[in-house]
């Protein structure tokens, strides 16, 4: 799996080639476009801040007992079917 850094150098050198090419540029910019569309739309992308408050507000609702405990299959279907 690449680091982040990895995939930053990664992309500024594919960038680098693509700027040279009009039309390149021009289909890399409406893929780009349509990619943060996406993220905007799609409600369970979180950011990693959300993402830490939500694991925060989890561990406060075990520490308070706001848990449900499933211990087999069984418990799993008969508690989904509930939903």
């Amino acid at each position: 799996m690449m680091t982040s850094i990895q995939l930053n150098a990664e992309m500024l050198r594919n960038m680098s080639i693509i700027a040279e090419d009009e039309h390149l540029l021009k289909r890399v910019a409406k893929y780009l476009r349509k990619v943060v569309a996406e993220k905007q739309a799609d409600s369970t992308l979180l950011t990693k801040e959300e993402f830490l408050a939500s694991l925060e507000r989890g561990e406060e609702e075990y520490r308070r007992g706001k848990t449900h405990r499933i211990n087999s299959v069984d418990e799993l279907h008969s508690f989904l079917n509930s939903l």
